[in-house]
């Protein structure tokens, strides 16, 4: 998955859960403009921001390597 896939599929989840920015960011413990910026495809999250992210949604992330 892409990270513009990534960021669809969170924004989704947030939104079906009907959470806004605001309390995802205080929930998942990141700040709101990362948020703002990482929804709107102009941030370059860490993976850890991603895992937090993904936590406070109940979803998990799977890493997957590829070889170059």
């Amino acid at each position: 998955m892409h990270l513009s896939e990534l960021i669809l599929e969170l924004k989704k989840r947030r939104e079906t859960l009907n959470v806004t920015q605001e309390q995802l960011a205080e929930i998942a413990g990141v700040g709101l403009r990362t948020l703002k910026q990482f929804e709107s495809g102009k941030g370059n999250p860490t993976l850890q921001t991603l895992t937090k992210l993904a936590d406070a949604l109940g979803l998990k992330l799977k890493l997957e390597v590829k070889a170059l």
